[in-house]
């Protein structure tokens, strides 16, 4: 079974992360899947909205860490700099609905979404730092405007989840749901969005976004900051620690 479900009816595609053994940690092939069904739904006139999802009780911890490594984002054409492209750039409403845990890329994606709920047990959290990494997904651009700068630190820089009624508070999702209206309450406003007029939603998404070349220029400032990172010692040290289960040691 694939780790990323695709499937079309009434107007919407579903994006749905597919890898509950391993809490839908994402791998290389799930970027290149998830970028060419975005690519694909851009480009199908019958698809008006996109809903992007999880299993039950899980939205993505975020990238799969021994994948990430064996395969590190090589140039602007790897998978993940593909699914980072897509999504910004995506001209079809975005629905997201977080379930459980939405780590890293989990809850940086949802800056690219335009509805956004999640269930009042999900918990979101950017660690980056925790793996002595930056930020990606122009996420230190986005973030801060989206919930204010002392706000986007306390994310960033602390590393610590936070709670759906948190983040629906501060601004960074639309709402948080009970558990078990959530599929319904992302399903219903993919409904709403779908039966719109098309041109009209398109439009008003270009007009409210950030320009495309000011979010690809900052997600290409994080990559090389996030490269280097990825290659240095604090980082090795920060991920050995994370695999043995201990505090790391830097310095």
């Amino acid at each position: 079974m694939s780790d990323i479900l695709v499937s079309s009816a009434d107007g919407i595609t579903t994006l749905a992360f597919n890898r509950p053994d391993k809490k839908n940690a994402i791998t290389a092939a799930m970027y290149a899947a998830l970028a060419d069904a975005l690519e694909a739904a851009d480009k199908d006139a019958a698809i008006r909205a996109v809903l992007i999802t999880g299993t039950p009780g899980c939205f993505t911890a975020g990238n799969d860490l021994q994948d990430f490594l064996a395969n590190p984002p090589r140039g602007n054409d790897s998978p993940v700099a593909r699914f980072l492209r897509a999504i910004s750039t995506a001209r079809k409403p975005l629905v997201a609905a977080v379930t459980g845990v939405a780590v890293g890329v989990g809850t940086t994606m949802l800056l690219h979404c335009d509805l956004v709920y999640a269930a009042k047990s999900a918990r979101l959290s950017l660690p980056f730092v925790n793996l002595a990494l930056v930020p990606e997904a122009a996420s230190s651009l986005l973030l801060p405007r989206t919930i204010g700068n002392r706000r986007a630190a306390e994310l960033l820089l602390m590393g610590e989840p936070i709670e759906a009624e948190k983040a629906a508070a501060w601004g960074l999702i639309n709402a948080a749901v009970d558990d078990d209206a959530l599929a319904e309450t992302a399903l219903n406003a993919a409904r709403k969005l779908a039966a719109k007029a098309p041109q009209a939603l398109a439009l008003s998404k270009q007009l409210m976004k950030a320009s495309p070349e000011e979010i690809a220029a900052q997600m290409q400032a994080e990559m090389v900051h996030f490269s280097a990172q990825l290659q240095s010692a604090e980082a090795r040290e920060a991920m050995t620690a994370f695999f043995e289960k201990r505090p790391p040691k830097f310095g």
